[in-house]
């Protein structure tokens, strides 16, 4: 058996203990990785929770009338109430014409007559029925066709309580110059004061924050181009305006 003497046997020492305190640090730096990563996940686990909770402190638990009349009401399909919500509301002059969004293709004009039969001739004559929209998304660009073409510069919003938050976001996007005014529809099936006691509830209050979150993220991201677009617009007006001035 050999011995190493002298530089080389220290040089072979040097390495072996510099290998074991690599070896001994490996495991503390993953340690220390899975520790941040552990602590970065319960951080957004409490951001999200406590952002769920005001998300739901903010829905309306009672119905209100809007504090004045607009040009327009909007309404989104996705319960009777809302429609009907939506029909009282123009039948009591707060707004000058309806739009029911959303509307599923097999359902008549006359149907949605049936949900106030005391305010047909009004549907008949105030109410326009869009049929392509098929998600909030759609609501909102066929929403904004309308107002574009009526010139309407106000709008009350009907639908659920907890559908608003998402609704008046995406609204707010596609209509940043329009005044929205906002009227949730509280019904006994989503009580948000004890979505708690009920998992059909947390479920679908849950997931609406979600999609709320991902719509806000989305609306901020592309911010700009609705931006662009009205500037657009208002340099088109430009030329007409100086004519009209001459």
């Amino acid at each position: 058996m050999s011995v190493i003497h002298g530089s080389a046997g220290k040089l072979v020492h040097d390495g072996l203990v510099e290998t074991e305190l690599v070896r001994a640090e490996t495991p503390n730096r993953m340690g220390r990785v899975a520790l941040g990563l552990l602590a970065a996940l319960v951080v957004v686990l409490v951001a999200g929770a406590a952002g769920f909770l005001v998300f739901v402190s903010s829905l309306d638990r009672v119905e209100r009338d809007p504090p004045g009349s607009a040009d327009a009401i909007v309404a989104l399909t996705g319960g009777a109430q809302r429609i009907g919500d939506a029909i009282e509301l123009l039948g009591r002059g707060f707004g000058g014409r309806l739009l029911i969004t959303g509307v599923n293709e097999r359902t008549s004009r006359e149907e949605i007559a049936r949900l106030s039969p005391g305010q047909r001739r009004l549907v008949e004559c105030c109410v326009d029925l869009d049929y392509r929209a098929r998600n909030t998304v759609g609501n909102a660009e066929e929403t904004r066709r309308w107002v574009r073409e009526n010139g309407f510069r106000s709008l009350i919003v009907v639908t659920s309580n907890y559908h608003m938050p998402r609704t008046m976001a995406e609204l707010d996007h596609a209509l940043p110059q329009v005044e929205k005014v906002p009227h949730p529809v509280v019904t006994r099936t989503v009580d948000p004061a004890g979505w708690w006691a009920s998992v059909a509830t947390a479920r679908l209050l849950a997931g609406e924050y979600a999609k709320y979150l991902m719509v806000s993220l989305r609306t901020r991201v592309t911010a700009g181009g609705g931006a662009d677009e009205a500037r657009a617009r208002g340099r088109a007006r430009e030329p007409a305006d100086e004519v009209a001035r001459r």
